[in-house]
């Protein structure tokens, strides 16, 4: 009995208090990203009510994101957000404006490590905002 509940303790020690097996939430801000999530809703509703919303397209060099030929890219602004759920350190973001050519941004295939990403486009066209959410597996 006591070899078990040694058994039991160094186990709840380990899950619990060693630092490789460190647990985390997905959102450090958790409570104040909840707040805001209609607002999400509302937004990724109004990018899928566009004649066309954005595409992502996979393709020998990385990755294309591709935004509604119907605005003009000088009013396009906003950031496209990576978030790797496996490993944070992985996770990186774009400004749209910095990076955007002829309606598209590359994501050149270095940056991308294999695996599920979940990918977030916060945009902007003049005062209406919008967003897009997608789990990709590259």
């Amino acid at each position: 009995m006591v070899l078990f509940m040694a058994f039991i303790l160094q186990f709840v020690y380990r899950a619990s208090m060693v630092a490789e097996n460190k647990h985390s939430l997905v959102s450090e801000d958790y409570y104040k990203d909840e707040i805001h999530y209609q607002e999400e809703i509302d937004k990724v509703n109004k990018g899928n009510a566009l004649k066309e919303n954005i595409s992502v397209i996979q393709n020998e060099n990385g990755l294309l994101i591709r935004f509604p030929k119907e605005f003009e890219t000088s009013s396009l602004s906003g950031t496209v957000y990576f978030k790797r759920l496996s490993n944070e350190k992985l996770d990186f973001s774009k400004d749209i404006k910095d990076n955007l050519s002829d309606h598209t941004i590359l994501i050149p295939d270095e940056q991308l490590v294999d695996g599920k990403w979940e990918l977030k486009i916060d945009w902007k066209v003049k005062d209406e905002s919008y967003m897009y959410k997608e789990t990709l597996f590259y």
